[in-house]
């Protein structure tokens, strides 16, 4: 695990490797055990290592006749396509990913992306066609941004090193700040800064040295298409893919593995995963509060700990610990991310990297496998295509509000309509009310732009689409890159394994949600696959999350901290004074909607004083 980073301009190589140092220092944190550079006239890339495969021999950039590359992540097949390049006469001086990667490159070209499992942000350097292309893994576990204009490209795993580059910092982006309010995150492509984007998930930015122009393809899209068919033997067919999944990112490693242990369903079953697949004795770590009760979920990890037989380590923090982070937090996430989860994320990476360095995790597995509310969905969904039977014009007339928009827009077209979407913290009515520079685009229009990207009629495989489209990549695994690499932890996820993530888009929708005769439920596969393996309590308990006392905090202890904030940062040029009054009257009244919209504001405050300055 590493991080990434490179300019094309008119430097000279000396200048050129004065920047990329800057660069380098500035994201030291992803990748402390060695760093590497080269320059020349135009061009300069260089990397910090994490060793995790060939720890003396791995560090980069590494080069082949006369082309170089640069890579953050992990390949987890990459023993197997060197053996298949060895067959072919290829002689690796290494025993890395890294090389597999390039040598892949120097047979295949750019199709040899199609044979990499993994998570992985990659920079490759091609002096004979002049070339420079950037690629991000499948799923967007790996993050990549970039710069670009009239003088300069420059590209980094995080955004601090582009702005470390620049002589003035960009202006702030009004659009990516509104998406911001109603999501929580800021939504792909584009990010808080103008003229710095994020390379998206799957995709492939191609820059002509020449010419000086990119240009970006996709090479990879999950469509959710839920098949009818009932004859498969899908329980052992996801059982096969779940244990392959957990069991290549178990052996790509050269150091000890430990898991990420939350007491739910999902890590849970990665934890048995890995004991049926011989991984004994390992460590797995969980965190709680000290306020406890609902915001502690250590008694069920320590009941799954007990029961797999792991090595259970465990971390409390409290209110001062958890504020105390916020500064460091808004650094290293780069842009404003109001899930507060990330905090105590830190912190048991943080507990984690003592251990080990690599850990795994279970998330993907809700939008995979349709979990969170996908079974009241579900349900509800089912009610409604009963009522689907009745004539349009009759719906249209009916007084319950579902009812009309199905008369207008369909089954299809229902959650697409509403703009339905895993977050909305802010209305679009409550944003014209606060901000004080009108919306180019309204975040509503934005998801829904999103829902016709995809191409199956069955709505519930349209939610899952948009889910790994947009709140997975820029919320889940954005935090979880984050806050893993500011411990210096590398993360993975065998849930978004690609293989398994292509199996189960076409999963029929009955083993996800269940059905009408059998009982809703959520993640149905995984329940059956967890009850030879875990408690039964941990399957049967509701999901909670990563349950953060925060919003309670802001009802009364944190009020004068919240205001103390907000009158240190300069958040009164972008929003107005009283309706944030307003808000925070509201939160110590116990509304829970505008404690969420008030710790939105403050983490977008303490951005400010972190970035703006």
């Amino acid at each position: 695990m590493c991080g990434i980073a490179g300019i094309i301009s008119s430097l000279s190589p000396s200048e050129g490797e004065g920047c990329i140092r800057s660069m380098l220092t500035s994201i030291e944190h992803r990748g402390p055990d060695s760093s590497g550079l080269w320059a020349t006239d135009g061009f300069a890339f260089g990397m910090q290592r994490l060793s995790i495969i060939d720890i003396s021999g791995g560090d980069q950039p590494i080069w082949f006749n006369g082309v170089g590359i640069i890579f953050n992540g992990e390949i987890y097949n990459f023993k197997k396509l060197r053996s298949d390049l060895e067959e072919k006469g290829i002689v690796f001086k290494t025993h890395s990913d890294t090389e597999v990667i390039l040598q892949l490159y120097l047979q295949k070209g750019l199709a040899g992306v199609d044979d990499l499992e993994g998570m992985f942000g990659i920079c490759i350097y091609d002096p004979r066609i002049q070339k420079v292309y950037l690629i991000r893994d499948r799923l967007g576990v790996k993050p990549l941004y970039y710069y670009h204009d009239d003088e300069k490209f420059i590209f980094c795993s995080e955004i601090k090193g582009i702005i470390s580059t620049l002589s003035t910092k960009p202006d702030i982006n009004h659009q990516a700040f509104e998406d911001y309010l109603t999501l929580r995150y800021v939504p792909s492509h584009e990010t808080i800064w103008k003229d710095i984007y994020k390379l998206e998930s799957a995709q492939i930015l191609e820059f002509d040295l020449l010419s000086r122009k990119k240009t970006i393809q996709t090479y990879w899209k999950v469509e959710f298409f839920s098949s009818k068919g009932k004859s498969q033997d899908y329980e052992k067919e996801f059982e096969d893919l779940f244990l392959q999944a957990v069991e290549k990112r178990l052996l790509a490693s050269d150091v000890p593995v430990g898991i990420l242990l939350s007491g739910g369903l999902d890590s849970s079953c990665v934890a048995a995963a890995a004991v049926e697949l011989g991984h004994k004795n390992f460590h797995t770590f969980s965190i709680g509060f000290h306020d406890g009760g609902e915001f502690s979920e250590l008694n069920y990890a320590q009941e799954v700990a007990e029961y797999l037989g792991s090595k259970h380590h465990t971390i409390t923090i409290n209110q001062k610990e958890f504020l105390d982070f916020i500064p460091k937090f808004v650094w290293h996430a780069d842009e404003p991310l109001a899930d507060l989860a990330s905090i105590p994320l830190y912190y048991v990476c943080k507990l984690a990297r003592e251990h080990v360095k690599v850990v795994l995790s279970g998330e993907g597995s809700d939008e995979i496998l349709a979990g969170y509310n996908f079974d009241d969905l579900s349900k509800k969904l089912v009610l409604l295509r009963m009522a689907n039977r009745l004539p349009r014009f009759i719906l249209k007339h009916l007084p319950k509000q579902s009812l009309k928009m199905l008369g207008n827009y369909g089954i299809s077209g229902l959650l697409k309509s509403q703009a339905v979407h895993m977050t909305c913290v802010f209305s679009e009515q409550e944003k014209q009310q606060l901000c004080l520079f009108p919306s180019l685009q309204k975040t509503t229009e934005k998801i829904q732009s999103w829902y016709d990207l995809t191409r199956s009629m069955e709505p519930l495989d349209q939610l899952q689409q948009v889910y790994c489209h947009s709140w997975l990549v820029e919320d889940l695994l954005m935090k979880a890159d984050k806050m893993s690499m500011a411990a210096s932890l590398e993360v993975r996820v065998p849930f978004l394994d690609h293989a398994l993530v292509e199996w189960a888009a076409k999963l029929p929708l009955s083993w996800k949600t269940g059905h009408l005769t059998s009982g809703f439920t959520t993640k149905k596969i995984l329940r059956d696959f967890a009850k030879k393996r875990i408690p039964k309590g941990i399957i049967d308990r509701p999901k909670q999350g990563f349950p953060v006392p925060a919003y309670n905090w802001i009802q009364k202890d944190l009020q004068s901290w919240a205001f103390k904030s907000f009158n240190s940062s300069n958040i009164y040029e972008y929003v107005i004074k009283t309706e944030v009054e307003h808000i925070m009257l509201q939160a110590s009244k116990g509304s829970i909607p505008a404690a969420h919209q008030a710790w939105n504001l403050i983490i977008f405050s303490e951005w400010l004083k972190q970035w703006s300055a």
